[in-house]
């Protein structure tokens, strides 16, 4: 099962990339593939370009992995309810490593 990472990243120090490492991991440890958005979209691209990128690569997935702070990101809110207006489960980190 292939899992979209999604979380806060606008506004916080180092993109929040350490916080979307520690979830990748945990979770490629509990048996999952995983796709985290700092692997594929360019750091310089501009909030669109990310959504778009990022959109399409959350729609070839099983299910999304949700970090802590996901409902104040409004890029997070809106990969969580594609996901779930697609079929895919859509969890926190803890509850898809639980759920396993």
């Amino acid at each position: 099962m292939r899992l979209y990472i999604a979380g806060p990243v606008s506004g916080i120090e180092r993109l929040n990339r350490p916080a979307f490492e520690r979830a990748a991991t945990r979770l490629e440890d509990a048996g999952y593939s995983v796709a985290v958005p700092h692997w594929f979209v360019p750091a310089t691209a501009d909030w669109q370009t990310a959504m778009r990128i990022s959109i399409e690569t959350l729609a070839k997935c099983d299910g999304v992995a949700l970090l802590p702070g996901w409902r104040t990101s409004r890029g997070a809110k809106i990969e969580q309810r594609l996901a779930v207006d697609l079929g895919m489960e859509a969890h926190a980190v803890r509850t898809w490593r639980v759920e396993k």
